[in-house]
């Protein structure tokens, strides 16, 4: 195990604690609604969010709403080492156990994305995140926004952030990540770099 899993592994077992703590004190509601508030922006696009597992702050109340105007997705695990895939999703869906305990789609039909719900264990106010380590979501974003703007929102409760997420190159930035306490707009640029180099894109 190199320098850098040894930090992130212990960051994830320090984390998972936290969230197992905030997910019996948080307030559901308010996160759920101030997530909704977040995407209102975003409404009409094409949305993928998650099925919560075990601790995960609950996304499913804003997702449901906003499929009034747009569709939403999930994310599907399609093998080792490669980019997630969505498929559409209502509450209306059959749903089959998936990798890793995931709720998946029983019939998948495959959308692409242009805002991303992602969930997380830790962040920091820069926009990163730790996740599980699988690397699924740095990928799936390093190759949507290599083709178009693409917007990634962490969803956490407030009390998973740290001062400092420890990164490697490959990570990607959130560009809003939301609690029940708050929506705080990050501003991504190239890792290392001093200064942010670009607010929230825009998308077209």
């Amino acid at each position: 195990m190199s320098d850098i899993d040894a930090v992130k592994a212990q960051a994830r077992a320090q984390a998972f604690a936290r969230r197992k703590a905030a997910f019996r004190a948080g307030d559901k509601t308010a996160g759920a609604a101030r997530l909704l508030a977040a995407l209102e922006r975003f409404r009409g696009r094409d949305i993928s969010g998650y099925m919560p597992m075990r601790t995960e702050i609950d996304p499913l109340p804003a997702m449901a709403d906003l499929l009034r105007d747009g569709r939403i997705g999930v994310p599907i695990i399609p093998g080792r080492g490669v980019p997630l895939v969505f498929h559409l999703w209502t509450p209306e869906t059959e749903m089959r156990d998936g990798p890793f305990g995931a709720r998946v789609p029983l019939d998948g039909v495959e959308m692409e994305p242009q805002v991303l719900i992602v969930p997380l264990l830790t962040f920091d106010r820069r926009g990163y995140r730790l996740g599980y380590g699988g690397g699924y979501y740095d990928r799936t974003l390093e190759r949507l926004r290599g083709l178009r703007p693409t917007i990634a929102i962490g969803f956490a409760w407030a009390a998973q952030e740290v001062d400092v997420v420890p990164i490697e190159a490959t990570d990607q930035r959130l560009d809003l990540i939301v609690t029940e306490a708050e929506v705080i707009e990050t501003q991504k640029g190239r890792w290392g770099d001093t200064h942010p180099t670009q607010a929230t894109p825009r998308l077209p």
